[in-house]
Formats: C-alpha cells, sequence, structure tokens
C-alpha cells in the first residue's frame, strides 16, 4: 500500500465557493485521486481552510502550515508521496509577503518533511511541490476582498517561477497547478468541481509516471 498525503489549505479541504461548505470527498480533488490511483494506494487528506506555509495568522494562529506538519507525517508515517499545495493564504494582505518569500516558507515545508521522516521512517516521501493556482481577476468582487487585494493577482502569478527554483534546490517533482486550473468566478481563490478534477486527473499522470520509483 502506497500512502499518499495531501497536505494543503482550503482547496485541499474542497471549500465551496459558493456556500462556504465542502464539496464531497468524490468531488474533492483527493477524493478523485483516490479512485484514479485505485486500492493500492491510499490517499490522505489534510486540508485546512486558510492554511499558510510558515506564518501565524493574527486571527488564526492555529492555521500555520509548519506547526502542524510533524504531527501529521507522524500520525499517518510511513507516508511514500506528499502532494504539497500551499502559498494562496500567504498572499493576504496582513501579511505582506512577496511570492519569493511564499516560496521559501514552502521550502522549509519540504525540509522538515525530509528531516523528520528521516528520522521517523525508514525512508523520505517523494515531494510533488504544487505551484498553486493564480488568484482570480475578479477579486475585488469577492467576499474575501479585504483579506486579498489586486496586488495578490499578480503576485500569484510569479508563483511558478520561485516554486520551481525550491523544488530543484530540495529533490522534490515540481508541480504548475495554474497551467492546468484557475480559481472560480464566485470568489477567484477556490476550484469549481471541474478544477478538482483536472487537479485530480493530472497528479495521477505525475504519480503514475513516476511510479516505479515509489
Amino acid at each position: 500500500m502506497i500512502t499518499v498525503l495531501c497536505y494543503g489549505d482550503s482547496n485541499t479541504y474542497g471549500y465551496v465557493p459558493e456556500t462556504g461548505l465542502r464539496y464531497p470527498r468524490n468531488i474533492r480533488y483527493p477524493g478523485r485521486l483516490q479512485q484514479l490511483l485505485g486500492d493500492d494506494y491510499a490517499v490522505i487528506e489534510e486540508g485546512c481552510n486558510g492554511r499558510t506555509t510558515i506564518h501565524d495568522d493574527p486571527i488564526d494562529g492555529w492555521k500555520n502550515g509548519l506547526d502542524y506538519l510533524k504531527p501529521c507525517l507522524n500520525s499517518h508515517k510511513p507516508v511514500d508521496i506528499v502532494i504539497l499545495m500551499l502559498g494562496s493564504n500567504d498572499l493576504k494582505a496582513t501579511f505582506h509577503l512577496t511570492a519569493k518569500e511564499i516560496a521559501d516558507g514552502a521550502g522549509t515545508l519540504v525540509e522538515v518533511i525530509k528531516s523528520f521522516t528521516r528520522e521517523k521512517q525508514d525512508h523520505i516521501p517523494k515531494i510533488i511541490l504544487v505551484s498553486p493556482p493564480e488568484i482570480g481577476k475578479g477579486i475585488k468582487s469577492s467576499p474575501f476582498y479585504g483579506a486579498f487585494y489586486e496586488e495578490a493577482i499578480e503576485e500569484s502569478k510569479k508563483f511558478p517561477g520561485y516554486y520551481k527554483e525550491v523544488a530543484d534546490k530540495h529533490g522534490c517533482i515540481f508541480f504548475n497547478a495554474a497551467n492546468y486550473i484557475y480559481p472560480s468566478e464566485t470568489d477567484s481563490l477556490h476550484l469549481t468541481p471541474e478544477g478538482h478534477r483536472i487537479l485530480a486527473e493530472e497528479l495521477f499522470k505525475v504519480i503514475t509516471e513516476q511510479g516505479r520509483s515509489f
């Protein structure tokens, strides 16, 4: 059994842009990925609305992705593949971060994954570092406007270059989500069911192409 840990934010959790509720598992990308991979894989969902890379939210401090990473890895070990998709929430105005600083935060998480699993299990998992989808051009009309401003749109477009640098530095598999998916028009942040389907299908290709080495 190959364990795939999907560690991310609301787009891993499956936030529904129209209602604020949660898509069913068969709609969310990890659930769809499980269906595609079949019974030889166990796909674990670890998505949290508002999760950042390594930064404390002044309102919801418990959403720091670094704080929960080690307990999460330890709970699910042995972990064979980690799909790491974080960074969008770091674009909130309250953090004043650049795309490079956010990618560096993702790099810190990669370092923790490698060092912690080296100590706690018999192998280091393959890490698929996902550069998040862009912030939608309609963010000004989003219910999340105020947390995110127009500057986040352009900054999100810089993610792929910096995330690839981090992936190359740490020996990760790089995946640019913006090549395949775009957020809903409702809130310019969260994926539609179609976006979840496409993301699952594209990540399935990445995993199966690398399959012999897992």
